[in-house]
This record gives C-alpha cells, structure tokens and sequence, in this order.
C-alpha cells in the first residue's frame, strides 16, 4: 500500500449564520463537502496559502485569519486499482469577510482543480451534507449540529 503525508491549510467561513463549503472534485474525499484550503506550495507560508486557496476555490479575496488548530487524520481508498493511504494534517483557520457585500459572490462553478464550487449552508442544511472530518470537526466545535 502507498502511504504518504499531507499537509494543508483550512479555514471556517461563517456569516449570517451560515458557513462557506466547498465540494470535492477529487479523492479521497470527492464528492463531500469541506472548507475551502488546500496543500501550501513551496516555500509559501500557512496563511499565504490560504489566502490563495480561499481565492482559487471561493473567489473571495478580501478576509482575515486566525489560528485555531492543527487536527490529522489517516485516510484510506483506492487510486488507480491500488490502495493508497495518507497521514491528513490539517492546519485550521477561522476566516472572517472583511466586509459582508463580497459573500454575495462566491465561486459557484468548479475551479478547475480541487473544488466543484462553493456554497452557503444552514445549519440545518449541514446536518444532511457529507462532510470532511476538519469541515465537521470546525464546524462542531462552532456551531450547535
């Protein structure tokens, strides 16, 4: 079996009560929803790659970080016919708009790469989504479920 490691950035998007999803083009979560991140590329800093994850997969450009936490998790599936698993790690960011107009313009479409595109949701509507174990862990420890 393949075994690797991957380190990414993640952040936690909430207005009006509603969070900022995007779903999974790609294994080994596709087709469920998570928060909009990724994998930083070389040399970039945790909150640089954010910033340009948040802008590739949302379209928003314009928010602020903080640090909330680290969590990983080991992920098993099937590549190619071969069974693959990788050590996720996760470092985790609430993401706050710097103003409430840009919420209304989000990237609905798929970015070519990781995302399918980027939606608002209920706290109700989370109850029935598939999500990633970061997009529920932030979420739970956020946000009555």
């Amino acid at each position: 079996m393949e075994r690797y490691t991957h380190l990414g950035v993640y952040g936690l998007m909430v207005w009006e009560q509603k969070v900022l999803l995007i779903q999974k083009a790609r294994e080994p979560y596709q087709g469920t929803w998570d928060l909009p991140g990724g994998r930083l590329e070389f040399g970039e800093t945790p909150e640089i790659a954010l910033h340009r994850e948040i802008e590739e997969e949302t379209g928003l450009t314009n928010v602020r970080l903080s640090l909330r936490s680290a969590q990983s998790n080991l992920v098993q599936w099937m590549y190619e016919g071969s069974p693959e698993e990788v050590h996720h790690i996760g470092v985790l960011y609430d993401v706050y708009l710097e103003s409430d107009e840009q919420a209304y313009d989000i990237k609905k479409d798929s970015d070519g790469e990781d995302s399918l595109g980027a939606a608002w949701f209920t706290t109700e509507q989370l109850r029935s989504l598939a999500l990633t174990p970061f997009a529920l862990h932030m979420i739970q420890n956020r946000m009555e479920l």
